[in-house]
């Protein structure tokens, strides 16, 4: 059955579709975020211990083609033996249109902290894999077990960081250590 809608105009369906699918998803965005913020808030720009810590730590290097960002690392055990695999050629995949990922030449320390949640511009050990990977885009949804081991932060302005990374299909990345 249709229902009549004063709304005026051929799409007026559509329109209606697509502002209820805007309302849901922004909806179940704000709500599955663990930590209750929105990107961009207030709260998000103060400094937290894992800001602290990228402070106190070192930075790399990720060129892709004749672009390069830099990352700082977050100094833990995961972290310490990824830098000892530096530096690194990898063909990074994407991965449900939010991350690229990269398998590692072999394990390393799973002993740094797991978390279910990131934010764009986290790389991260997903040790199931074992892989590396960069996070450009959130898309609402929780890791699965056993979680994601964060080792850094891309430090770099939206504009350069999304022509990097977000682009379709895969990418070569060198992964060096900013001496």
């Amino acid at each position: 059955m249709l229902l009549k809608c004063p709304i005026k105009g051929r799409n007026w369906q559509k329109r209606m579709l697509i502002g209820v699918l805007t309302l849901v998803m922004s909806l179940s965005y704000s709500a599955c975020r663990a930590d209750n913020r929105m990107p961009g808030s207030a709260s998000s720009k103060l400094p937290t211990e894992r800001s602290t810590q990228q402070a106190n730590s070192m930075k790399i290097n990720i060129k892709v083609g004749d672009k390069t960002v830099t990352a700082t690392l977050i100094d833990n055990p995961t972290t310490r033996d990824f830098v000892s695999l530096l530096p690194l050629t990898l063909t990074m995949n994407d991965l449900f249109g939010r991350e690229k990922f990269a398998h590692l030449p072999r394990a390393i320390s799973q002993e740094g902290e797991r978390t279910k949640t990131y934010e764009v511009g986290d790389i991260i050990y997903w040790s199931p894999g074992p892989d590396v990977a960069i996070y450009y885009r959130h898309d609402g949804q929780a890791i699965p077990d056993p979680g994601i081991i964060t080792i850094g932060k891309i430090n770099a302005v939206l504009g350069a960081f999304n022509e990097t990374f977000n682009v379709p299909g895969s990418i070569n990345v060198t992964i060096e250590r900013i001496q």
